[in-house]
């Protein structure tokens, strides 16, 4: 795969997926490539575009073993140049979060450092039960640089993101299990079905239904419980006026699946 093509975007009906293609550099973010993230959800997110989730997976052998070193290595005598490089990934990974389409990872093999850092910035994510998750900044004198520090203790917990920071050690499928890391583990050969058909899931729910609900989590996250609760409270009366609540509960008791809007 050309270095003017990292990523191969394409979809399924409604659902929109973004391949890491960097197999021969390990998936390793660059620039083009982080920036092509961001492309692909502005394509996705338009008036009009059907899709009503998003699948972020991977060419080979693994998902991602972080930042291209070989662009690193370039830029770092320079702070300037070193900025416009984590610039883009900081803001392709914030775009996932603040993202009204839900977006679904499938890893298998290695995601390190920055790929497991792409990782933390979906919403759901599948691990084939070979992939194997890690930090090893700390191993060679470095830092998490695409927003690891605050993801990872967000999602596993202060102890156990500080153990992987300190000791840059890797854990496998069934230890990210069951430390939350990842919400589902299956079998190599059937990563790529068992997580596309999930989205294929998702696509059926109501997409502002969901826009929200992820809204409402990260806002909880980020804020106070006060402010999270004012906000649903604020949101749900306007919930129950759309017209996919409106369909859905005649759904229900028409015992049909639900026919939402684009």
């Amino acid at each position: 795969m050309s270095e003017a093509a990292p990523l191969v975007v394409s979809r399924s009906g409604p659902v929109g997926i973004v391949e890491l293609a960097r197999p021969e550099k390990f998936n390793s973010l660059s620039i083009a490539l982080t920036e092509g993230l961001q492309a692909a959800l502005d394509d996705f997110e338009r008036p009009g575009s059907g899709i009503r989730a998003v699948l972020v997976r991977a060419q080979g052998k693994n998902f991602c073993t972080g930042a291209d070193l070989d662009e690193v290595l370039a830029l770092r005598g320079d702070a300037e140049q070193v900025r416009r490089f984590i610039g883009p990934a900081h803001r392709a990974l914030r775009r996932f979060e603040a993202s009204p389409l839900p977006i679904v990872a499938a890893c298998q093999g290695l995601a390190l450092a920055g790929g497991l850092e792409l990782m933390l910035a979906c919403d759901v994510a599948f691990a084939a039960q070979d992939a194997r998750f890690g930090d090893q900044h700390a191993q060679y004198g470095l830092l998490p640089g695409f927003g690891g520090s605050q993801r990872l203790p967000r999602i596993v917990g202060m102890r156990r993101a500080l153990d992987l920071f300190f000791s840059a050690r890797w854990i496998d499928a069934d230890i990210a299990l069951q430390w939350g890391l990842v919400n589902y583990v299956v079998a190599p050969e059937a990563l790529a079905d068992a997580a596309l058909d999930y989205c294929r899931l998702l696509a059926t729910r109501s997409r502002p239904g969901l826009a929200t609900m992820k809204r409402f989590a990260r806002a909880g996250l980020e804020g106070s419980l006060d402010a999270g609760l004012a906000l649903e409270e604020a949101s749900v009366i306007d919930g129950l006026l759309h017209d996919d609540a409106s369909e859905g509960l005649a759904a229900f008791r028409a015992r049909r699946p639900p026919r939402f809007g684009a």
